[in-house]
Parts: C-alpha cells; sequence; structure tokens
C-alpha cells in the first residue's frame, strides 16, 4: 500500500524529452546511467502515492521534424519518430521494473507485440492500480508534436498537472544559454506564453492546456529531486496558467 503523504498533485502528467535519456546534449541513443537516475527518483515519487503517467519524445534517435528539414516527406519522418518513442518508452518500462515498478507501455499506433494500444478507460485503470503508465507514438497523427500528445494525454486521464522536464530552471524571457541576464518567469499566463512564442513548448499543446485550465509546471531534470517537489506542490520552475499572478 502507497504510504500516506502530502501530494500536492496525486495524478499528474511527466513530459520527458528524448534528449533527456541520452545524458549529454545533443548526445544519441539511451544512457544508461541517465536511465536508472530517472528511474530511480520517478520510483521515489510513485512510493509516495503518486500516479504517474509519462509522455516521452524520441528525439536522441530521430525527429521527425529535422527529418523533413532534410527533404523527407513529413508524414514519413514523423512516423519514424513515433518508433523512436517507442524504443525509449520500453527502455523507460524496463529500468522502471527492475525497481519494482509496475508498469504498462501505451502506444497511439498498434504494435501489440510491443506495446498496449492506447485506450483511454484502460489507461485511467492501470493509474488506479498503481501502475506507472509510458505513453508513446506520440499523439499516433503526424504533424503533432509529443508536447501536444503530453497536454492531450494529461487532460484524458484527468491529471491535475502537466509537468514539462527541460535543460533549463524555467522558462525565460530570453534563451539563458545565449544571454547570461535572461530572466527568468516563475509565474506565466498561457496567453503571453503564446504572445511571445517562447520555444520551450509547442503552441498548440499550451492552447490546449489554456482552453483546458491545466497548469503547466516547468522545470529542470538534472536537480535530483525535482519531479518530487513538483509533485509535492514546491514552487519551483515556472508555472504557466491563467494568471501571471
Amino acid at each position: 500500500m502507497p504510504m500516506t503523504s502530502p501530494l500536492a498533485h496525486r495524478r499528474f502528467l511527466l513530459k520527458l524529452s528524448g534528449e533527456a535519456l541520452c545524458g549529454v546534449p545533443g548526445g544519441f541513443g539511451v544512457d544508461p546511467g541517465t536511465l536508472r537516475e530517472i528511474s530511480a527518483e520517478l520510483a521515489e515519487v510513485h512510493a509516495l502515492g503518486a500516479e504517474i503517467g509519462v509522455v516521452i519524445g524520441g528525439g536522441n534517435i530521430f525527429r521527425g521534424l529535422k527529418g523533413s528539414t532534410a527533404g523527407m516527406d513529413r508524414a514519413s519522418a514523423d512516423h519514424m519518430g513515433m518508433l523512436a518513442t517507442i524504443i525509449n518508452g520500453i527502455a523507460l518500462a524496463d529500468s522502471m521494473e527492475k525497481l519494482g515498478v509496475a508498469t504498462r507501455v501505451m502506444s497511439a499506433v498498434e504494435i501489440r507485440q510491443m506495446a498496449e494500444p492506447y485506450i483511454r478507460r484502460r489507461a485511467v485503470r492501470h493509474l488506479e492500480k498503481r501502475r506507472l503508465v509510458i505513453f508513446v507514438a506520440g499523439t499516433g497523427n503526424p504533424y503533432f508534436s509529443t508536447d501536444t500528445a503530453a497536454a492531450l494525454r494529461a487532460m484524458e486521464i484527468g491529471a491535475t498537472l502537466l509537468c514539462k522536464a527541460t535543460k533549463v530552471e524555467g522558462v525565460y524571457d530570453r534563451d539563458p544559454a545565449v544571454h547570461k541576464d535572461a530572466t527568468m518567469y516563475r509565474r506565466l499566463a498561457y496567453d503571453r506564453f503564446l504572445q511571445e512564442r517562447i520555444g520551450v513548448m509547442d503552441s498548440t499543446a499550451v492552447t490546449l492546456c489554456r482552453d483546458n485550465r491545466l497548469p503547466i509546471r516547468v522545470f529542470a531534470l538534472a536537480k535530483r529531486g525535482n519531479i518530487q517537489r513538483v509533485a509535492l506542490g514546491e514552487d519551483i520552475g515556472t508555472l504557466v496558467t491563467e494568471s501571471a499572478t
């Protein structure tokens, strides 16, 4: 039985980029050590009683948008990106189960030998049974990012928060890697996020969250314990909601 805990968000969805599994910026593939660290932190939060959904990207293996820029058909490139997310999802599930966390991989495209087909009611039931659910293959459609898939799945499973794990501490007014004087927003309204075309998250995903009043918490994945801090309701990173106050 899960222990009693002061979770602010008992059911939340975590969006992980494929690059988060690399271990180094711009790397390729899955770094075993990085995967173990992420899995261990998720297992700790799960042990507090959290019901966790994860949407994972595939940019560490193949990014559909990059493929189309290089001349590939966009739909074909996006399908390849979906397959990359399935690889990452299987890797994460294997790592989680080695830590004793029951896990299910649910795919938006049918690949029954490797993952369950995504069915909303079944996903919710898995969460209720204390299984960590990893959603792969995006929305199952080309031209939609895994950010959009994360917003969609978060709303479908009744999550109270969409957590966007990134390389930086939160959302900044300028690129902090380029501008040392960049200022981080502690609060940001959906509309301002969209108006300023902030690149940390896809605008379609933010619009979906705005229209359904789903808050987004953007935070740094690399800082150990941040996933737990978010689940406990600590004010880290940037919170994107209806109002910046």
